[in-house]
């Protein structure tokens, strides 16, 4: 079966507005010295202008005031994206909100909870809310089966304890979801539950931002960090399920499939902007009696990245276009593989870039610094490389059978052979 990433003209078009709208209006911002609400307060009108070239929220389907896109048309989008760490913002399908206004709408189909549509989904779609998204434990990341915070059910309530960290907009966020074990007397993958815990309910302790080397301060104003929360019987009604009981690692895995193919595509756009600055450096800089350009090491650089990112780049689109037409189970090993391959490629991208440009690539007066920084985090969330690769080795080698052990000696190749000379000297002597 052939692939086909080829996308309308109408959306081509689209994609190149987007592409000079990333780079004239929304790359500048990442030179002013805003944070929190006056950041937003500047992201706004560029968000209404996204709304009015019908790209805002395109990850949702039309229902949900989205586009319907597919992967692939989301894909190329999110490559465009990638060029910036605003332009998800803007466009209205950054982490972790985009993946949450999924999970609810996913849960309400489920569960027929219209309330949770009109007073938490649809403000969250609009940019009235912001929402967090706590699954990760101290002791449950690579491995979430070890989750151990419960929701235990008393009466009308859900009644929620233990510990998360690295919850995305955790500090800032209006409502979070949180990942909870409801039932310990079953398997991890049937006992978990998602619950939508407002953040203002009694109980819940945002202990801290965890400073990272992405967010190295304690606190990332009112854009967002990383958060440590603990929850101490917090109580929320049991019509805050989302989805239903033990839905937990399906809608996981809902959320984190599509999720990593526009991680994976963000990563190429981010790529190509190293990519370009590599290559401006290359015939731009002098030294040793020609440009950098000349210098082989220099030549064979911008060739693997090239060759990596291409590469990559085939991968994700296959990946996109595979779950776009048997759904995110069947290209499960695809996602996988894109997930460790294309961080890698990110990475190494990056970091050729600042090879050359020496200090001045290693300091603040270039973005690469934190794109480098950023790239390095890239093999651990969503799944660490390792975890990934386990992954498509398994899905891959359930592919194969054992070879047959015969019973009796087999001629091997060699003996045949010495054989087939054996009997042809014997005929040509009988001959004689």
């Amino acid at each position: 079966m052939a692939w086909d990433f080829e996308t309308e003209p109408e959306y081509e078009a689209k994609l190149a507005w987007a592409r000079t709208f990333v780079d004239e209006e929304v790359l500048p911002l990442e030179t002013l010295d805003l944070d929190g609400e006056d950041l937003l307060k500047a992201i706004r009108p560029l968000q209404e202008e996204v709304k009015g070239e019908g790209l805002w929220a395109a990850h949702l389907p039309p229902e949900l005031g989205g586009m319907g896109f597919g992967q692939v048309r989301l894909g190329l989008l999110h490559e465009v994206l990638g060029r910036c760490f605003l332009a998800p913002v803007v466009f209205g399908n950054n982490a972790p909100d985009s993946g949450n206004a999924e999970l609810l709408a996913v849960g309400i189909e489920a569960n027929g909870r219209d309330e949770q549509r009109t007073r938490w989904l649809e403000p969250l779609l609009e940019g009235k809310l912001r929402s967090a998204f706590s699954m990760t434990e101290p002791g449950a990341g690579a491995d979430p089966t070890l989750i151990a915070t419960t929701a235990v059910r008393d009466g009308e309530e859900w009644v929620i304890n233990g510990h998360k960290w690295f919850t995305s907009n955790g500090s800032v966020a209006d409502f979070l979801i949180v990942m909870c074990v409801t039932n310990p007397d079953v398997h991890p993958y049937a006992g978990c539950s998602m619950v939508l815990v407002p953040a203002d309910t009694p109980g819940v302790d945002i202990v801290r931002d965890v400073p990272t080397m992405e967010h190295p301060f304690p606190h990332f104003g009112k854009f967002g960090g990383h958060s440590e929360i603990v929850y101490r019987d917090v109580r929320v009604p049991v019509e805050n399920l989302v989805g239903n009981e033990g839905d937990g690692f399906r809608l996981a895995q809902m959320r984190l499939g599509p999720g990593r193919i526009h991680h994976c595509m963000r990563w190429l756009g981010q790529s190509q902007r190293a990519f370009d600055m590599l290559c401006e450096r290359a015939v731009s800089r002098y030294l040793h009696g020609s440009l950098l350009a000349d210098k082989q090491m220099v030549q064979s650089w911008v060739a693997d990245s090239m060759a990596e990112m291409a590469a990559a780049r085939l991968m994700t689109l296959h990946a996109a276009w595979k779950m776009d037409r048997e759904g995110a189970p069947a290209a499960r090993v695809e996602i996988a593989m894109i997930k460790y391959y294309g961080a890698g490629v990110l990475y190494n991208v990056i970091d050729r870039a600042i090879q050359a440009h020496g200090s001045l690539g290693f300091s603040t007066d270039l973005p690469l610094e934190h794109m480098y920084r950023t790239a390095r985090a890239a093999r651990i969330y969503d799944g660490p490389d390792e975890v990934h690769k386990v992954t498509v080795a398994r899905q891959v080698l359930k592919r194969y059978a054992p070879a047959e052990v015969p019973t009796e000696h087999v001629p091997t190749r060699r003996e045949a052979a010495q054989k087939k000379f054996a009997d042809l000297l014997a005929e040509v002597s009988a001959n004689d």
